[in-house]
């Protein structure tokens, strides 16, 4: 116990003299200026070195703060110009997505005109079962806008299929390419009928293939046009399918068969056009 109080006694006299030493230091800075002699030399040799120091390292914080105020101003300005490029990324976004809704539609309006004996509605797709093609999907209108069975479907520049299934705000919809489905197609030239079969595994290539068409003198050649025949019993006429890619004769002689390359773009439905009128309706026949 006396020991520890000696120990602190000793610190006690090491605070004050350290103090005086302080003080006498700083009575020698501010009397430097005024003495001479002795004072004055141990002034310049303690004093003003230190004074200078601490000046140089006063010096050197205020330097420390203000460049930490200037990066804060700038990490502050660099999350403002952050925001604005961010705000402006997703206004160019939308930019982009409205003008390529606008030529979509434009193309949908374009088909309209050129199939303007039919009634139509548009429709948005809002589903397609799994796969890259869309040979099945389904579309925003139903029952209670006037969709039907057997309504044919139209985007791009032609035929997309027809409806299969009718719910009260939804439709499915049966494409061209999908493997069950056939169309009786015709060569809009030389009116030579044929039928249009549905196959995903070329769809891969772009094509669909035709078969049953006569093998007639009547010329048939690539780059032809295939619209929907007038013998169809549920595709309403003349609604373009596409253009004959590849044509031969088939082994019997009788017949030709080849390739047809879709005018609607099969990997990317948005919106559709809806025909109100079944060819049951128009004709005035049962199917």
């Amino acid at each position: 116990m006396k020991k520890k109080n000696q120990t602190t006694g000793t610190n006690k006299y090491w605070l004050l003299g350290l103090s005086l030493f302080c003080i006498m230091l700083m009575l020698f800075s501010v009397f430097s200026d005024k003495t001479k002699g002795p004072f004055k030399v141990l002034a310049n040799i303690t004093v003003i070195p230190m004074q200078q120091g601490i000046n140089q390292i006063g010096g050197w914080l205020t330097d420390m703060s203000e460049n930490f105020e200037t990066l804060e101003q700038v990490r502050k300005e660099n999350e403002k110009l952050q925001a604005r490029v961010d705000e402006l990324v997703t206004e160019n976004n939308n930019l982009q997505e409205e003008k390529y809704e606008l030529e979509r539609l434009q193309e949908l309006y374009k088909l309209d005109q050129s199939y303007a004996d039919y009634e139509k509605t548009a429709a948005h797709v809002i589903g397609k079962d799994s796969g890259n093609w869309f040979s099945t999907f389904t579309i925003d209108k139903g029952s209670s806008d006037g969709i039907k069975k057997d309504m044919n479907v139209m985007a791009g520049s032609g035929l997309v299929g027809i409806v299969t299934e009718v719910g009260p705000t939804w439709a499915t919809v049966r494409s061209i390419i999908d493997d069950s489905s056939n169309v009786s197609g015709m060569v809009l030239s030389t009116s030579d009928r044929c039928i249009v079969n549905g196959d995903l595994t070329l769809m891969n290539d772009g094509k669909i293939r035709f078969e049953q068409m006569e093998n007639n003198e009547n010329e048939v050649a690539v780059g032809d046009q295939i619209v929907t025949s007038y013998i169809s019993d549920k595709y309403l006429q003349g609604i373009l399918i596409g253009y004959i890619s590849e044509v031969n004769v088939d082994s019997n002689n009788l017949t030709r068969s080849g390739y047809i390359t879709p005018v609607v773009d099969f990997k990317n439905l948005q919106e559709v056009l809806v025909i109100t009128t079944t060819k049951e309706e128009l004709t005035g026949e049962s199917e």
